[in-house]
């Protein structure tokens, strides 16, 4: 989840709209990771270094290594290493953007730098160090949104967003959450969980995203917003909700109770003090996620 946390690290610093981020993101899955990119992420060669290879090589029928090798910008050892190398997702978001014209290396270079100090992000991290960096990426997510929730609230949401990886699809961002008392719903999905997190859980959006969520969710094509629809998104919180409740059963050995799924259109609902809104924007639209502490 390094990638969608990269991009609300960029949204919060205005670095990128919102339209250029859900592009880049998009288009990971048919992106390749460039030697340039690799060397500058590991501090071989700075964002000017990069600029002036790329550039001789619009002059000179050469691979970017072998330009980088003659400038004395890498040893030979280095290369032979980025080479071999796997890259973090987020750096190919980056890149994704520097070939959009959104950034410059430079720039990057620089955000590159903040992300991974704000999130204790070193060069041994990789896509597959879950869960235990990804809930600290959660953590420090709602530490910057300025209000701290609670450690089990902090394993529900990180869970949640690998479940929306895993059945929806990696190609999203999260914005900044919102802490609020009411919520104005469009087509949400509720369901009230009691035990050792007593929550108000819901996903809400337009009836356009949700028929894309659904397509993905139940892979298979929706046209319309109807009665399948609406089951796939009840079964979608309805499964990430008993996945939560078995994590919580192995750790606490007592599990969450859950009521049924409740459909709601276009009402307002009343939220606990400590309430938080979730915006996740994907290519199809955004995705709310709405959890409402109940006082036990």
């Amino acid at each position: 989840m390094y990638a969608q946390f990269f991009g609300s690290y960029l949204l919060s610093k205005n670095a990128v709209t919102p339209q250029q981020l859900t592009e880049a993101i998009s288009h990971l899955s048919d992106s390749h990771i460039r030697v340039g990119t690799l060397a500058m992420h590991k501090g071989y060669m700075t964002a000017d270094e990069v600029d002036e290879v790329c550039f001789l090589q619009t002059r000179e029928d050469k691979h970017f290594g072998q330009i980088a090798l003659e400038r004395n910008y890498l040893f030979e050892d280095q290369l032979n290493e980025l080479l071999k190398s796997q890259s973090p997702d987020y750096l190919l978001l980056g890149q994704n953007l520097v070939d959009m014209g959104a950034l410059t290396n430079s720039q990057l270079e620089t955000l590159l730098v903040g992300y991974q100090n704000d999130n204790k992000i070193d060069e041994s991290t990789s896509n597959d160090d879950i869960p235990e960096k990804t809930t600290n990426l959660v953590k420090n997510f709602f530490y910057q949104a300025g209000k701290q929730v609670s450690e089990n609230l902090i394993t529900y949401m990180d869970l949640l967003f690998n479940n929306l990886v895993r059945f929806i699809g990696g190609d999203f961002t999260p914005l900044t959450p919102v802490f609020t008392s009411e919520y104005d719903t469009n087509y949400a999905i509720t369901q009230r969980l009691t035990g050792v997190l007593p929550i108000h859980t819901c996903i809400d959006m337009e009836s356009e995203a949700a028929v894309e969520f659904a397509s993905r969710y139940a892979q298979m094509k929706f046209d319309r917003f109807d009665e399948y629809v609406k089951a796939s998104l009840e079964d979608f919180l309805n499964l990430h909700n008993g996945l939560f409740s078995v994590n919580m059963s192995n750790t606490y050995s007592t599990e969450a109770e859950l009521a049924p799924p409740e459909y709601i259109d276009h009402e307002s609902i009343q939220l606990s003090e400590d309430a938080f809104v979730v915006p996740v924007i994907y290519p199809f639209g955004t995705v709310y996620l709405i959890l409402s502490p109940v006082k036990s």
